[in-house]
């Protein structure tokens, strides 16, 4: 049985329940966070926080709880769950009230978090992947509970057979549905930069860190999709994927077809981090 917590009450996942006049159901009011957590310990939780602060801040929305309130939820989350390697689900919306888009004058935030199991990825073959044009809004910079546009994506990846859906705007690929985006061009690393246009992952951060730390040629900067097209490697990032290889785009090969060899040495020293991030 799931245990989750919603509004200062933990009970079982199937009995939590909101009202219809909640801004998140009726708006997507709202903003989350997926926390990956490793043997009964979350993983980057600080850097987590803080871009939970961000998208709040954005939306005008305050925090409802302090650092260490939140991680004393999220260890009772875990240990009434059974610990584990689990992933943690945070959302906040701005409340109940009634139904008006401007904000309301006094409200309390909804807070909802669960847990379920999570199995670590491991050494992968390779994950496929295909294109669509990024017709989301222009605050992708804000980790909104609205993602129907995220949606629609992943769907129509899965229709054609593939994990992942890349977005192109304006010529330049941003990110994916669900995941940042890395490309290996001439031996040298690239991922579009920070801007509104995408989500700064926590995974992408954790990726350039290591590689700064190894010494290994890298630059944030625009790709185009003519550049997408020609890269050596793909590689996709999220808090539950890690770090993954894309070997086929649209259809076509990516580089050998395989998993690459930068790749695969970003794979392992993303593993030694979190050793060292856990003192494993």
């Amino acid at each position: 049985m799931t245990i989750a917590y919603l509004n200062g009450e933990f009970l079982p996942l199937e009995n939590a329940k909101i009202s219809v006049l909640d801004r998140g159901f009726i708006f997507a009011d709202g903003v989350y966070e997926v926390i990956p957590v490793y043997q009964g310990r979350c993983f980057e939780l600080d850097r987590h926080l803080q871009r939970l602060n961000n998208s709040l801040n954005k939306i005008q929305l305050a925090n409802p709880l302090s650092t260490n309130q939140w991680q004393t939820l999220f260890t009772e989350l875990i240990e009434k769950n059974g610990g584990g390697h689990r992933s943690i689900y945070l959302q906040i919306t701005r409340g109940v009230a009634m139904r008006d888009h401007k904000f309301p004058s006094t409200v309390t935030p909804t807070i909802l978090l669960w847990s379920q199991p999570f199995t670590p990825p491991t050494m992968s073959s390779g994950l496929k992947a295909i294109t669509c044009p990024d017709t989301r809004w222009l605050h992708c910079d804000i980790k909104s509970i609205s993602l129907l546009a995220n949606v629609l994506f992943r769907q129509q990846a899965a229709m054609a057979g593939a994990d992942e859906a890349f977005l192109i705007r304006e010529g330049n690929v941003t990110e994916g549905a669900a995941s940042n985006l890395f490309i290996v061009h001439h031996g040298t690393v690239i991922t579009p930069p920070k801007n509104q246009f995408i989500l700064a992952g926590i995974s992408r951060e954790v990726i350039l860190t290591v590689m700064k730390k190894a010494d290994m040629t890298y630059r944030e900067e625009n790709i185009p999709e003519t550049m997408l097209r020609q890269a050596d490697e793909i590689w996709l990032s999220s808090s539950l994927r890690e770090v993954s290889p894309v070997i086929t785009l649209d259809g076509k090969s990516v580089g050998t077809g395989k998993p690459g060899k930068m790749w695969l040495q970003v794979w392992e020293l993303f593993q030694q981090y979190k050793k060292e991030y856990f003192s494993l």
